[in-house]
């Protein structure tokens, strides 16, 4: 029997590094490991180094092949001698904002930064940190010989070439990267820190970028959004649902968006393809606070919003704990209304979870409304989505069927993949078994939907 050959996937996320080695040739997953990050929104990248070292420790030498995926839009600046010049800006860090607001004039408002780099600038984006950087630490800025993102960071401690590469995925959340021209615009990079750094060689897709010291082939890596694609196999027209602290929507797309609202961000993806994505602030712990108020558990919550009659007895809840992005509602609050005479528990839990499914539909119609054409398939992944309750009521009010993949840690999957492409050289990823699970179908509820929509309509007109 033929010795089986293995590749590496990492997850270099917010809150950890976890590795996945994965058969290369079916995509079994063999044995995982995982190592903590620190908390907060700026984070020394040595960090993220010591992490990929203690979860790959023993996994490394065994793998023909390795991929990192990483979490999209930080800021990783590096000096002469390739060494950090300042803890990394994370995706969550905020500080830039107004930087955010002055680079999208800068563009030429919405509609043209849209054109140019895909997306609206918001302070997420790595363009934004930089003038942030200049702004407020000019001494940092000046010492800055080139900027990368966090998975470009970690390719780089792990390429024996010491070459610094990235992919066209993850370069297009910075807001110097064109997704129409497929290709850097560094002027844009060279304003915002007030020179020209240095920005990685764009890999293109399956390319494998060099090797590292014991001898493993070497993929480019990409962002996390990328990779749980790449990971879940999704095809042109599928949409991937997750649900966890905020939820995310992001569909397969042959050609590029440009969405001039701010609401869908103009990505590529990890196979030389495009993937549009709309995210919310408001996520799972929208369902907490249903428990919080009824005073129940998980699954207490879930037989109540399921027990409740569809559309809650005429109540409507607008799930914006934490303002809202999708759509740009910033300074907006959760409203219940539509309550007439008395509210049972089981329509209040009902109503709750009404709102965040009809928020995720309109999160995944933006989506799929910048794409064109019909959605394909709709799996939901995420914490969140082990939710009964959510995932029915989700199916009822988008209409269709909901596929749910078994638990899995799919950027990883996906960057695992991904270094099996690398070390094939083949043309296309391999094709690996997709993600078992079931599938989840309720009856339409569009009315739902258009009662939330009213209500939305009436509380903040024109969104």
């Amino acid at each position: 029997m033929p010795e089986k050959t293995y590749v590496l996937g990492v997850d270099s996320s917010t809150q950890s590094c976890k590795a996945l080695l994965v058969e290369a040739e079916t995509g079994r997953v063999v044995e995982t490991r995982r190592a903590d990050h620190p908390g907060g929104t700026e984070v020394d990248p040595a960090a993220w180094r010591a992490a990929l070292e203690e979860a790959t420790a023993d996994l490394l030498p065994r793998a023909a092949a390795v991929s990192v995926a990483g979490q999209q839009h930080g800021m990783v600046l590096l000096g002469e001698r390739r060494e950090p010049v300042r803890p990394a800006l994370l995706w969550n860090d905020t500080r830039s904002a107004h930087e955010a607001e002055e680079l999208t004039e800068r563009l030429g408002g919405p509609e043209r930064a849209a054109r140019r780099v895909g997306s609206v600038p918001v302070a997420s984006y790595t363009a934004t940190k930089l003038a942030w950087t200049r702004r407020n630490e000019p001494e940092s800025a000046r010492r800055t010989r080139a900027v990368a993102l966090p998975h470009d960071y970690l390719t780089l401690t792990l390429n024996a070439d010491d070459e610094l590469v990235t992919d066209h995925g993850d370069a297009s959340g910075t807001a110097y990267y064109s997704p129409a021209d497929r290709a850097w615009v560094p002027e844009i990079a060279e304003e915002a820190l007030g020179h020209a750094p240095r920005l990685p060689r764009l890999a293109e897709p399956g390319e494998a970028v060099g090797r590292t010291r014991g001898g493993a082939v070497l993929a480019a890596g990409t962002g996390d959004n990328m990779g749980a694609a790449l990971g879940l196999g999704l095809r042109p027209g599928d949409v991937a649902l997750s649900m966890g602290t905020s939820a995310v929507a992001m569909m397969v797309a042959d050609s590029p968006a440009e969405d001039s609202s701010g609401s869908v961000s103009g990505f590529c993806d990890a196979t030389g393809r495009y993937l549009p994505l709309a995210c919310t602030l408001n996520g799972a712990p929208v369902m907490d606070l249903g428990r919080r108020l009824l005073g129940v558990g998980q699954e207490e919550f879930s037989e109540l919003a399921l027990a409740g009659e569809p559309g809650a007895g005429g109540a409507v809840f607008l799930p914006y704990l934490n303002g809202e992005r999708t759509p740009n509602l910033p300074d907006a609050t959760a409203q219940l209304g539509g309550v007439v005479g008395d509210l049972s528990r089981e329509n209040l839990a009902r109503a709750v979870v009404e709102g965040l499914a009809c928020s995720v539909r309109e999160a995944m119609d933006r989506v799929v409304g910048h794409s064109g054409g019909e959605p394909g398939r709709v799996l939901l992944i995420g914490g969140g989505a082990r939710s009964r309750a959510f995932q029915r009521i989700l199916a009822g009010v988008l209409g269709r069927p909901l596929e749910l993949p078994d638990a899995e840690e799919f950027v990883a999957l996906g960057a695992a993949r991904q270094a099996a492409w690398a070390l094939s050289g083949d043309e296309e990823p391999p094709r690996w078994a997709a993600a078992e699970g079931e599938t989840v179908e309720a009856p339409a509820r569009p009315e739902v939907f258009e009662a939330y929509l009213r209500f939305r309509e009436t509380m903040h007109p024109g969104a």
